[in-house]
């Protein structure tokens, strides 16, 4: 089984956490402590928030400061494009802010948001019908 780990840096581990809390997700306390949070989205996707000086143990280049430039665009797809809306409703609640206009393409449907740091978190749905099996 693979999973992947997002590593963000974040300015105040415990706002972060209470954002992503806000959304739904949980945190894992066995993996974090004063400097870090672990935060599960899905079974086999987690989110590591990193204070900025815990972050820089990981990385000798500068961290980017994502209020002014992008650095990664997160995508997270959902089960259905009211799973989309309710998402973005409960970032935007949290702190959150909009990042670019919703997408409307009939079988796919996304919008996305910014976190409390600026990261770009892109929430999609995509019609399962709609998709065409590989030839």
């Amino acid at each position: 089984m693979r999973m992947i780990f997002i590593n963000l840096p974040v300015k105040n581990v415990e706002a972060s956490k209470g954002f992503f809390a806000a959304l739904g997700f949980s945190h894992n306390k066995q993996f974090s402590d004063e400097n870090s949070a672990s935060i599960v989205i899905d079974e086999n996707i987690v989110v590591m928030l990193l204070t900025e000086k815990r972050f820089k143990d990981f990385t000798t280049r500068p961290i980017a400061d994502a209020t002014q430039t992008t650095e990664v665009l997160n995508a997270l797809s959902c089960s259905s494009r009211q799973e989309v809306e309710d998402l973005q409703a409960k970032a935007l609640a949290a702190g959150g802010k909009p990042w670019m206009p919703s997408q409307d393409h009939g079988f796919m449907y996304g919008t996305s948001f910014q976190d409390l740091d600026g990261h770009v978190w892109e929430l999609i749905w995509m019609d399962p019908a709609a998709v065409q099996p590989a030839t």
